[in-house]
């Protein structure tokens, strides 16, 4: 490619780009210096299960790496142990050292299911912000005013709504920006959410004698409820480390409305290509159970392979379409004695706690022996081979022991 055409392709599915002719000009200094840009992208170690909505950004990466440039991860180690709002109404707790040390390592695992290894360079912030003075921190802090940090969203509505912000919260930015100088980043990639951060990086790299970065946001996915962003927290989100018929199975429940987003911001496909399909099953053509069967083999192929997509599709049409059960049921092993529903389900390991488990009775989603089961101090007389099924996809088989 060209430097118009590169510039095509890595602004395509970008939300905010600062700005194309800066970009440019960097991409024609690295060309006569023979190198790649350096494309900077932050990692929060607190969450290390990469979900769906993290493909979106990882998917851009490594289409820069394809262009031959050089992606430099950044686990925020150090940050980790401080703390981020990040858009949230509140802080969020601080990690210790081997907590850190342990998400991070989760995080490359899974970062290179997408990222090209050898063009990732792999950095934790702790390098250089765990030797910083005191004394160092300060000079840093001269470089940004109050308003400025008052100018995040964030920041500005909960200052608005008198809740507290810590000293701790407006250092955080600061330490982001300065890992940007640090790395001497060429561009900064990261949600839309992250702009302000972003664009704090290039005017401190300005202010330190540095070409300040370019600044590319993308969108954030919404997750399998449709409304709000795809987070573990909020239970509406698919792993790229789950099984393939829970990958496959979530992926089935999405709204018909999402999928066309995770066609071209997870898949990539090409945006003619989406609007082709959706023009399809909008004029009957295609039913949007099979393009959505479509989106759930391909992101599970992507991530785990080809044969398990197959056969997570065709355990789904048999449990779901034809009322069968699946090919393999986890075992659970109980006394034969009276046992109560929710200790049941929690033993089973079709649930975390009595509270999950109350919420799926109440919802109807429980059944023993394909009978709906709605009292939640409902006592059960084990038996062996009894099948326990908990929502969509949770299934146990009782044995006796």
């Amino acid at each position: 490619m060209n430097i118009e055409e590169q510039l095509d392709f890595l602004a395509s599915r970008a939300v905010d780009f600062i700005n194309r002719d800066d970009l440019k000009k960097k991409l024609e200094k690295c060309a006569a210096e023979g190198r790649g840009l350096r494309v900077k992208y932050g990692a929060d170690p607190s969450a290390p299960d990469i979900h769906l909505g993290h493909v979106v950004g990882l998917n851009k990466l490594r289409e820069f790496q394809d262009a031959g440039h050089t992606v430099v991860f950044i686990i925020g180690d150090f940050t980790g142990m401080i703390g981020d709002p990040s858009g949230k109404s509140a802080t969020r707790p601080a990690l210790s050292k081997e907590q850190v040390a342990k998400n991070a390592e989760s995080y490359k695992e899974q970062v290179f299911k997408i990222l090209d290894p050898e063009k990732t360079e792999v950095r934790f912030n702790s390098e250089w912000l765990g030797e910083m003075k005191f004394e160092d921190v300060i000079r840093l802090t001269a470089h940004v005013t109050v308003a400025q940090l008052l100018a995040r969203d964030d920041f500005s509505k909960r200052y608005a709504d008198n809740r507290p912000i810590s000293l701790v919260e407006f250092l955080y930015p600061l330490v982001q920006a300065y890992d940007s100088v640090m790395v001497e980043a060429d561009i900064e990639l990261g949600g839309t959410d992250q702009l302000f951060n972003l664009l704090l990086g290039r005017e401190l790299q300005k202010v330190m004698g540095q070409e300040p970065q370019c600044v590319m946001t993308l969108p954030l996915i919404e997750g399998l409820d449709g409304v709000q962003k795809m987070s573990k927290s909020l239970h509406n989100y698919v792993g790229v480390d789950e099984a393939p018929r829970d990958m496959y199975g979530k992926l089935m429940s999405v709204p018909d409305d999402l999928m066309w987003k995770y066609f071209e911001y997870i898949l990539c496909w090409p945006k003619d290509k989406v609007q082709e399909t959706h023009a399809k099953v909008a004029g009957g053509e295609l039913h949007p159970r099979v393009v959505k069967d479509m989106l759930g083999q391909e992101v599970v192929a992507r991530f785990i392979g080809a044969d398990e997509a197959k056969a997570a599709s065709e355990e789904f049409t048999r449990i779901f379409a034809q009322k069968e059960l699946p090919d393999e049921i986890p075992e659970v092993v109980v006394p034969a004695e009276e046992i109560g529903l929710l200790n049941l389900m929690v033993l089973a390991g079709l649930c975390k706690s009595n509270g999950e488990a109350r919420r799926l009775v109440k919802q109807g989603a429980v059944k023993i022996n394909d009978e709906k089961v709605d009292d939640e101090r409902a006592q059960i007389i084990p038996e062996d081979g009894m099948i326990i099924r908990s929502g969509k996809r949770g299934f146990a088989q009782v044995t006796i022991g």
